[in-house]
């Protein structure tokens, strides 16, 4: 069994999961936000901090922007992540400088083996650089994050630069986004190493490496999971036999152990 949120990070083989899915309905989109009047009682030039509280099922997007609307900040980032919070938190999904595990108080988890419903603490899910300690086992209902009264103004003005980069500097179309985690994050990204190879552009079958990032692989309009795999592969081996980096896959494969 695999929880699923939007499957925006994940690749599923063309032969299909032999398993079952499981994806949270209307129950876990839902938002708690504070009350008006709390947000009337912050000071000016103080960082208040408050709590908002919303279900795993929620796309970051809609959260970053809902968020920004009522004048509550630190969660600008994810308005370009698209995927839900429940995915976001297993994979410590982050852009622009910030990730989930800086703003995540606790995640309401029900685990598979005991059939227990908890409250776990950022501490112990064991967030890191895209990824955690959390499996398939254990799914996500919602998430608590500490953010901070500030300036709807200046924080929906965020989310439009970040847009706006993003159109700029990133591909749409068929892709589940970065595909490699960055080895150093922070010195060294798996854009500038795919790009050092020369494979921008770089094509197996249906699926190509983007020539607006490196970091992405563009899907053509019914084309192959096996195609973008085999491309994925590929890249793992240029890049390590020429720079001795492994990269890490940052995209789930799920099916795929018979093509291996």
């Amino acid at each position: 069994m695999i929880p699923l949120g939007r499957g925006s990070n994940l690749l599923i083989s063309d032969h299909g999961f032999a398993g079952l899915i499981l994806q949270l309905g209307e129950l876990a989109q839902q938002i708690s936000l504070p009350h008006a009047e709390a947000r009337d009682e912050m000071h000016e030039g103080v960082e208040v901090a408050c709590s908002v509280t919303a279900g795993s099922a929620v796309a970051l997007p809609v959260l970053a922007r809902r968020t920004a609307s009522v004048g509550i900040r630190g969660f600008e980032w994810a308005v370009g992540v698209p995927g839900s919070l429940g995915g976001a938190i297993r994979m410590n999904a982050g852009g622009h400088g910030s990730d989930i595990s800086e703003s995540l108080v606790s995640a309401q988890v029900l685990n598979f083996r005991t059939g227990e419903i908890s409250t776990m603490l950022t501490p112990e899910l064991g967030l890191r650089f895209r990824a955690s300690d959390l499996d398939d086992q254990q799914l996500i209902i919602s998430g608590t994050l500490s953010l901070t009264y500030g300036s709807s103004q200046e924080s929906l003005q965020m989310i439009d630069e970040i847009v706006r980069w993003r159109r700029e500097n990133q591909p749409g179309g068929q892709n589940a986004g970065s595909v490699f985690v960055n080895p150093v994050p922070g010195e060294i990204t798996a854009g500038q190493l795919i790009d050092r190879c020369g494979l921008r552009g770089f094509r197996i079958g249906s699926a190509e490496v983007s020539m607006k990032h490196a970091n992405f692989i563009q899907a053509d309009v019914g084309g192959s999971a096996k195609d973008i795999v085999s491309l994925m592969r590929h890249i793992q081996r240029v890049v390590g036999d020429t720079s001795g980096y492994e990269l890490r896959s940052e995209i789930r494969l799920i099916g795929f152990e018979k093509e291996s």
